[in-house]
């Protein structure tokens, strides 16, 4: 019963807080929790009474184990088709970095007890403290930032910004069209509302580009049909902070500050709208899908730089896991 109402307790802090602002980290982490107490309650509550529970509660106790085996592995493979299709650079290789070490670790875990006792068993249950941070912290990570970017927003923008992600020649490349077309859609759906918001291609000239991402975009958006006259390009950007800033700037310049809609990649979304708020500029964030293969890849990119901007909430939120760590550690010294 404790755990259906910690369930209940996460559901209304993440329906309470999603209210306040959508853009909040935290919260990803109530979700994950109302939906894992939740469902945990549920299962614990029902398995005396129902076989159908109690296999399913059971079920749970071997999904860690196999999980961990079959992330591992398709994390491993995700790494090989991403050195494959994107090249051999260091982010393109995190995500078979990330599978052996979750293939790894258990096994580094348990060599670990064996040969120091005492000392390894210390050592293993900090491995298996962190990883379960890390772990829980991602997948809140992921899954709010799919529920965030495919979130309705109530917002009335006075201009959609679609932010740049580099030329292909001078052209714009698939990824960057993905993100010029959820604009157009995105400008589509307020114009049905009677409203004609601008659309800011944002996005500045790299040392490898032949002109600014921002014209080339806003000839994109010309071909496509969007009108001359609500295509304001901004061209000096380089990264995703100068995106929000400079295109903030550019409306306030035209005499049209207000909230803006932010157009980026799916898996950029949760990140861009964090940055907002840090910002304090009124948007929310859209997001345009991306190819699978460069889903996972992308994903431990961004939660890395999350946690990296991110760090003293994230050394706030480690705390407890030390807690639980030094607590085992005292115990086992007393029973010892």
């Amino acid at each position: 019963m404790l755990t259906l109402a910690l369930g209940v307790v996460f559901a209304v802090l993440y329906a309470v807080y999603r209210r306040k602002d959508p853009r909040l980290l935290r919260n990803g982490v109530f979700l994950t929790a109302a939906v894992v107490f939740g469902v945990l309650g549920v299962l614990l509550i029902a398995a005396p009474h129902s076989l159908v529970a109690a296999l399913l509660l059971g079920l749970l106790g071997l999904a860690v184990p196999v999980s961990i085996v079959i992330f591992g592995i398709g994390l491993i493979r995700n790494g090989f088709t991403m050195m494959k299709k994107e090249g051999r650079s260091l982010g393109n290789r995190l995500s078979l970095l990330l599978g052996i070490a979750v293939l790894v670790l258990p096994v580094i875990s348990v060599v670990l007890v064996i040969a120091l006792k005492v000392p390894g068993f210390f050592l293993a249950s900090l491995i298996a403290f962190v990883s379960a941070y890390a772990s829980l912290a991602f997948v809140s990570f992921a899954i709010y930032s799919i529920v965030y970017g495919r979130m309705r927003h109530d917002i009335d923008p006075v201009a959609i910004v679609v932010h740049g992600s580099g030329l292909a020649g001078g052209a714009v490349p698939p990824l960057l069209r993905g993100r010029l077309d959820r604009g157009i859609r995105a400008h589509y759906a307020e114009y049905v509302r009677g409203r004609r918001p601008l659309i800011v291609p944002s996005g500045g000239q790299g040392s490898d580009e032949t002109r600014p991402e921002g014209e080339a975009m806003a000839e994109y958006l010309r071909e496509q049909g969007v009108p001359e006259d609500l295509i304001v390009p901004e061209t000096r950007s380089t990264t995703t902070a100068e995106n929000i800033r400079m295109s903030a700037d550019l409306l306030a310049d035209l005499g049209r500050p207000g909230p803006m809609l932010l157009v980026t990649s799916d898996y950029h979304v949760l990140r861009t709208a964090s940055l907002a708020r840090r910002m304090g500029v009124e948007a929310q964030v859209v997001g345009s899908r991306t190819a699978r293969y460069y889903v996972p890849s992308a994903f431990i990119r961004e939660f890395i730089a999350l946690i990296v901007e991110n760090r003293i909430v994230s050394i706030v939120a480690l705390l407890p896991f030390v807690v639980l760590f030094v607590s085992l550690a005292i115990t086992t010294l007393s029973l010892g």
